[in-house]
């Protein structure tokens, strides 16, 4: 068996885990809105209000933060007031997109705030930039959140709503060197402060605007809108920036892109290969976050991931516009890593978004018309580690871990994170091995530990997940742990995540 070591300091803080960075994606895309959160209010599923109960209420328990909707690709096609008032009178639309189907605009702005209500999320809205206007974004923020006698405000109570909503996050259109627009970066920063001139906040409700950046590690979007914030004689500076916030996209795969590789039947070397690309974000992070310090050195605008997952072929028989993908125990492995790399730089990443949140991408539900609901693997990942939401994140290091050679580039064979909160240690563990176990001590320093307990999540095969059939193949089970004075030690099957739950005395 192989041996490693963790430092945990308990007493060194870091930056305060956001809880946004636990955040969900909802696009008009497949089966995600239309028979994943919606089935109507004439379904003989149980719903409320049109919205599947079974759905909120596997979601609520993961304490989802905050959900991104229209999209994606699908907001810049997106016009707010084809879905607002009577659903008869709602005019359709061809979702271009997304399987060419057409969209009858029966979930709108107001059931998608009625869903962040049921889940207890915050909404993040975003906007139409690419084929819309300003004043169409505008006057939707003043539709949602606007408490007077303004001609939106009294739109919305003729449409039912008679007060405003909260809606803490705004996106400034979505991929504009693509979907958005095929903008060029510089191009792009200029319409971003235009939109957010007119994005106002207003009464109450206090809107931060993320402008859409690059993907991976492309830095000329980065700069470029770091540049439009800080751009010399202009109005705004960091201390008073035009937009609160800069995203970046990361999706993970094997080798040979994004759609074009099976979700479930995989070798040893593509699982590698997947592994290594998904620890890969956290590069990319640092990159982006090194552009951000060297214009707003204070941290003022927050970096946002608002899509990250795994993106495979669809699943056999289904439409293949609707990126419907099973999850096994690989997908739920790219979780792990990736919420190691999101609390290591949570003083400027405060936000992210997993694509996508039901039927679609790196899923946490798949759901089926006949009432059939499963529970992926990437679900146990998120319920296990929503400890670490609005937690402190602690000094923590591998000091020693094997490490496997993936055709010539080293991975380290566990990735690990920990933080506190009311007086408790969470620590979450990805051992990567495919196929040997690992005996893992923390090296628990500046607290006296009083208690532990710990889950794990593993599996007998890489592929291995749930299906309707059998929803139950990959899910968490308690983990023996020993304690010896400072050190806890755990053994971990091989591809396996865990976590290690440690109550403390720092008297």
């Amino acid at each position: 068996m192989d041996h490693a070591r963790v430092a945990i300091s308990t007493d060194v803080e870091r930056a305060r885990i956001s809880r946004h960075l636990y955040g969900h994606f909802a696009e008009h895309l497949g089966r995600c809105i239309y028979g994943g959160f919606w089935v109507g209010e004439d379904s003989d599923l149980p719903h409320i209000d049109g919205i599947r109960a079974d759905v909120v209420e596997a979601l609520r328990r993961l304490e989802v933060p905050n959900l991104r909707w229209p999209g994606g690709c699908f907001a810049d096609e997106y016009h707010w007031r084809d879905g607002i008032g009577p659903r008869e009178d709602r005019p359709a639309m061809v979702n271009s997109h997304w399987g060419d189907v057409v969209e009858d605009n029966s979930f709108g702005t107001h059931e998608f705030m009625r869903l962040c209500e049921l889940l207890g999320a915050a909404p993040y809205v975003n906007g139409n930039l690419g084929s819309g206007t300003v004043r169409e974004m505008s006057e939707w923020l003043e539709y949602l959140t606007r408490a007077d006698d303004s001609p939106m405000a009294r739109l919305r109570r003729d449409n039912g709503r008679d007060e405003p909503w909260l809606v803490p996050f705004w996106g400034l259109g979505n991929e504009a060197w693509g979907c958005g627009g095929s903008m060029r970066p510089q191009a792009y920063a200029d319409e971003a402060r235009r939109y957010a001139t007119f994005c106002k906040d207003h009464g109450g409700n206090t809107v931060s605007r993320i402008a859409a950046g690059g993907a991976d590690d492309d830095l000329s979007w980065t700069r470029a809108l770091m540049e439009a914030v800080a751009c010399v004689n202009c109005q705004t500076s960091p201390d008073s920036p035009i937009f609160q916030g800069v995203s970046f996209h990361y999706y993970t795969y094997a080798s040979q892109g994004i759609n074009t590789e099976s979700a479930t039947e995989f070798s040893t070397t593509d699982y590698l290969r997947t592994m290594l690309r998904a620890t890969g974000i956290e590069r990319a992070i640092r990159a982006h976050v090194a552009v951000m310090d060297s214009y707003d050195p204070d941290g003022k605008v927050a970096l946002v991931c608002d899509e990250w997952g795994t993106w495979w072929q669809p699943e056999p028989g289904t439409n293949p516009g609707f990126l419907h993908q099973q999850n096994t125990m690989r997908d739920a492995l790219v979780a792990g890593v990736h919420f190691d790399a999101f609390h290591a730089h949570a003083r400027r990443l405060r936000m992210a978004n997993i694509a996508q949140t039901v039927n679609v991408l790196q899923a946490m539900l798949l759901t089926g018309d006949d009432g059939a609901l499963v529970l992926t693997p990437t679900y146990h990942v998120f319920e296990m580690s929503k400890g670490h939401q609005d937690a402190t994140s602690v000094e923590s290091a591998v000091t020693a871990a094997p490490v496997i050679d993936v055709e010539g580039t080293p991975l380290g064979a566990l990735s690990a994170s920990a933080s506190v909160k009311d007086g408790a240690l969470l620590v979450s563990l990805s051992h990567l091995d495919p196929d040997d176990s690992l005996d893992v001590v923390l090296d628990v320093r500046g607290a006296t530990i009083t208690g532990t307990t710990a889950r794990v999540l593993a599996s007998g095969s890489l592929t291995a997940h749930n299906t309707a059939a059998e929803p139950h193949v990959v899910a968490p089970r308690e983990l023996d742990v020993n304690v010896d004075g400072a050190l806890v030690r755990v053994t971990m099957p091989p591809h396996s995540f865990a976590t290690v739950h440690v109550t403390l005395d720092r008297d």
